[in-house]
C-alpha cells in the first residue's frame, strides 16, 4: 500500500488555492503506483463519507486541502479547504 505522507507533505508546501495533479504526478510524489480504486471519484472525495478513514483522504485533510477526481479520470483537483468559494451569477 502506498504511503501518502509524501502527498501530505507536498500539499503542505503548496501556495496555490487550487491546482490539478495528474495521476502520474501523484505517483511520482508518493513514489509508488496508485491502486485501481483511485480511478473512482469517491476514493478521493474528502467531503464524502467523512467517517470512513482512508490514508489518501487523511493526507489531503491534514494538509488543508479538499480533493476531487476530475471528470476525465486523469487527475485530481486540490483546493484549499479554507478558501472562499467563488460564486457565479
Amino acid at each position: 500500500m502506498p504511503d501518502y505522507d509524501a502527498l501530505r507533505d507536498y500539499l503542505k508546501r503548496q501556495t496555490q488555492v487550487e491546482f490539478v495533479l495528474s495521476f502520474a504526478q501523484i505517483e511520482d510524489i508518493i513514489d509508488d503506483s496508485l491502486p485501481r480504486a483511485a480511478q473512482r471519484a469517491s476514493w478521493w472525495d474528502t467531503t464524502r463519507a467523512a467517517k470512513e478513514r482512508m490514508p489518501q483522504r487523511e493526507a489531503c485533510i491534514e494538509a488543508g486541502y479538499v480533493a476531487m477526481r476530475l471528470g476525465d479520470k486523469e487527475g485530481v483537483r486540490f483546493r484549499r479547504a479554507d478558501a472562499p468559494r467563488v460564486r457565479f451569477k
